[in-house]
């Protein structure tokens, strides 16, 4: 029987760290790569951090169905959640962990209830969220805003 774990929080709020806390804690876990349409940063890997499409290749595989859920998380930025990663997951007969933003949570939550245990993680403040942002060095000053009034939006609605 599939089994999903999803963790969901702003952007800069640790869920990745938590997730890679998990999977090394806990070897029935396995996670489920994402998809979205934004350039990787950083030392992030194509099919091990993210899938990285174009927005064209995003929008083919959503018109395919192949998403579980997907979401413009900002203005021309989508990502979602592949139906062909959680079948991998299932296959080998573990957990699936999702670290998505809120509203693809309660997308996963309310598709999958009886399957899936979801948990917000509560930024300190959006201070410290701001400087977390910052302290990456990846994103120029409008994205961090950007990032920043959905993570209030996000901690409204969580």
């Amino acid at each position: 029987m599939m089994k999903l774990l999803v963790l969901s929080a702003p952007s800069g709020s640790g869920k990745t760290t938590l997730v890679r806390r998990l999977m090394a804690d806990f070897p029935t876990l396995a996670f489920s790569v994402s998809a979205t349409s934004r350039a990787p940063r950083g030392q992030e890997v194509h099919g091990q951090d993210y899938y990285f499409l174009t927005p064209e290749e995003f929008e083919a595989q959503r018109e395919a169905g192949a998403f579980l859920e997907w979401e413009e998380v900002y203005a021309g930025t989508y990502y979602g959640s592949l139906k062909s990663e959680v079948a991998r997951i299932d296959a080998e007969g573990k957990t699936a962990v999702f670290d998505i933003d809120v509203a693809g949570g309660l997308r996963l939550k309310k598709k999958f209830a009886a399957e899936t245990l979801a948990v917000f993680i509560q930024a300190p403040d959006l201070r410290i969220l701001e400087e977390r942002l910052r302290g990456r060095g990846t994103d120029a000053e409008d994205k961090i805003q950007m990032r920043v009034t959905k993570a209030e939006q996000e901690m409204a609605t969580a």
